[in-house]
């Protein structure tokens, strides 16, 4: 893995001007943040620089207000819940021009500043040169703590990056040091869990791991895709059966790779796709018409489990079955309660992934035993696919 720079190579802050970029685009329920997770995630790096005595300066995006102010994405509405954490927190009404020149000019050390929604500035997403000049200018230090936007050539991830001292943030230090483990100096075996709706949506993704991971489990409503391509009757379940050539392929590669395609050889069926509809455990030929695979079958999860004692990395991205039904959420559970039980018992290097995979392994109460749990989404999948992130290519260093 190419070298970065994080806050260990940064010498004294007191007092210097620090923009740090984070991730507050959060979500809401009756008008309060509904999870802090990302909030939770920036105060290692905030706290630090707050000991060390920098002027911390935040700046993120918020919704999608496409370049206007919009006051339904004024990221004023997050303060409560970031001042819960760290203490009083400034607030300017622009992220660059007078406004912004105010309220910097008033910090110091130790102080907190948010700037507004970056997003208001058409600039920020086409990353224009003046605009990224202009959000500089409030910072002598760029700290990017934002591995879920690294993926997108914007000016506050790139443009930024170009024109001050720039550094990883301890968040995105941990995701890259916990992704560079999973895939690009793993210990081996690796197992690699690809699941969700359609393959047409992670093709990169499977082309990808199949020349990375040892082997790799499909599950979801993709499996039945491939399946379909085996001669397999999948009855009413979601399948891509005009994808059944791109299936083979796909199998056919990891073959040449050495890479096993793991599919489910056994599954629960039911007539619908609703909680607590009645449904049975059949192997996948014994699917009938009227048949909707909602989750792999138990012989499939014990497979598993036992291929689980030889291996020495897991990377997850998407749930097994419809997890967010009962009973159909008992494949993917069980699986994860086992890759928890190894990764707390015998050292298991588990780093997972993805907005549906997050909420399963919550769902499963799992998440605080695996290695990593990334909450990036498309940074993390782009990442999976062997894709080089902007964000993170503009921290690397120059040797």
């Amino acid at each position: 893995m190419k070298r970065f720079r994080t806050l260990d190579d940064l010498s004294d802050v007191r007092g210097r001007r620090v923009l740090v970029r984070v991730d507050y685009n959060l979500p809401f329920s009756d008008g309060k943040v509904s999870d802090a997770t990302r909030i939770d995630r920036s105060l290692t790096t905030l706290n630090e620089l707050k000991t060390r005595g920098a002027r911390i300066i935040l700046i993120s995006h918020f919704g999608r207000p496409k370049g206007e102010p919009k006051p339904e994405y004024s990221l004023r509405q997050i303060l409560p819940a970031l001042e819960a954490r760290v203490g009083p927190v400034s607030f300017a009404p622009d992220c660059i021009g007078s406004a912004a020149d105010t309220a910097v000019s008033a910090l110091k050390d130790g102080d907190f500043l948010l700037l507004e929604n970056l997003r208001f500035h058409a600039g920020e997403e086409a990353n224009d040169p003046a605009f990224a000049k202009s959000l500089a200018a409030s910072g002598e230090i760029f700290v990017n703590d934002a591995f879920s936007a690294a993926h997108r050539a914007h000016a506050s991830t790139v443009g930024v990056a170009h024109l001050l001292p720039a550094y990883a943030g301890r968040a995105m230090e941990a995701e890259l040091t916990a992704l560079s483990q999973a895939l690009d100096h793993p210990a081996r075996p690796v197992m690699a869990f690809v699941g969700g709706a359609k393959i047409s949506t992670k093709l990169d993704l499977l082309n990808n791991l199949t020349s990375q991971v040892d082997i790799l489990v499909i599950g979801g409503g993709m499996a039945n895709t491939f399946l379909a391509a085996q001669g397999m009757p999948v009855g009413k379940s979601l399948c891509e059966h005009d994808l059944g050539d791109t299936a083979r392929s796909i199998m056919a590669a990891a073959e040449d790779k050495g890479c096993e395609i793991f599919l489910p050889h056994d599954v629960v069926v039911a007539s619908a796709f609703k909680a607590g509809a009645p449904n049975r455990a059949i192997r996948v030929n014994d699917v009938t018409s009227q048949d909707m695979i909602l989750d792999i079958g138990p012989a499939s999860i014990a497979s598993i489990v036992d291929k689980l004692t030889s291996i020495k990395t897991i990377v997850w991205n998407g749930p097994l079955g419809a997890f967010e039904i009962e009973p159909f959420d008992r494949g993917t559970g069980l699986v994860a309660q086992a890759v928890a039980k190894a990764t707390r018992d015998v050292g298991l290097i588990s780093v997972a992934g993805g907005g549906d995979t997050v909420a399963a392994l919550n769902h499963a109460g799992v998440s605080d035993d695996f290695t990593y749990i990334s909450t990036a989404g498309g940074a993390f999948l782009e990442w999976l696919e062997g894709k080089d992130l902007p964000g993170v290519t503009a921290l690397y260093t120059k040797s």
